[in-house]
């Protein structure tokens, strides 16, 4: 197994992408600590997955903006644990918004949620992974970061924040052994995206070289690859998972 006696923290881990992301590496022998908001009864239902399929997953409640938290789930971590090996900043939000209309509170939802919470969990889990001298950082971006789309703006300022961070932080930890990467999925069959799905599916999927939408299972394989011990000589890097949606071939 790939992950055989690493610990992984996930966070918005309990829907989604980020269940992918537990289920997947729980599959590869990681033990798995995942937050969740606010959805208990989905986290519920995810531990027991996990351990019906041999595996092992916790789950901790936990607002991602808030930096007291991210510390206590952190401390909780690794008190459980010993350390943390590997984090996935996964959680996320969408508040389409022409930026004309757009409130403050909106605004500061999505910059926080997304962006803050990266470097409250970041800067939480450095002390044990400096200490360890080892580390898999990777944070959730998305191809919004580079495509322009009407009311994305707080979306795409929040993923570009991302891409920025990860590169600098990159820099800084580098000598300690230590990876940040981050991955940028395109079109993902999610909650999140019903909506569209719904109203434009058809003609999304024209768009998509592949011919088919992102599965969660697709971002969490790219995931495990930037989290796997033998991808050392990457970091500071955006893995774009999309289908092609991005290329501008169509």
């Amino acid at each position: 197994m790939i992950l055989e006696g690493r610990t992984a923290l996930v966070t918005g881990g309990s829907r989604g992408i980020g269940r992918a992301i537990v289920e997947r590496f729980a599959a590869e022998g990681a033990k798995v600590a995942f937050v969740y908001h606010s959805n208990k009864e989905a986290a519920d239902e995810l531990i027991a997955s996990v351990k019906d399929a041999g595996g092992e997953a916790h789950g901790f409640q936990c607002d991602v903006k808030s930096k007291a938290e991210a510390d206590a789930v952190v401390e909780k971590v690794v008190e459980q644990f010993g350390t943390i090996d590997i984090l996935v900043n996964n959680a996320g939000v969408v508040r389409d918004t022409l930026v004309a209309t757009m409130s403050e509170e909106k605004w500061l939802e999505v910059i926080q949620t997304n962006l803050t919470s990266v470097y409250n969990f970041c800067n939480a889990v450095m002390r044990p992974m400096m200490s360890a001298r080892y580390g898999r950082i990777i944070n959730m971006s998305s191809v919004a970061a580079r495509v322009s789309n009407q009311g994305q703006a707080a979306y795409a300022a929040s993923k570009g924040g991302v891409e920025g961070f990860t590169r600098c932080l990159a820099v800084e930890v580098a000598k300690r052994k230590i990876t940040v990467n981050a991955v940028a999925p395109g079109f993902i069959a999610t909650d999140m995206t019903v909506d569209v799905r719904n109203a434009a599916e058809d003609k999304i999927i024209k768009e998509i070289p592949v011919r088919r939408l992102g599965q969660p299972e697709d971002i969490a394989n790219a995931v495990l690859f930037l989290a796997d011990e033998r991808t050392s000589y990457i970091t500071g890097d955006t893995i774009t998972v999309d289908g092609g949606l991005t290329l501008g071939g169509i």
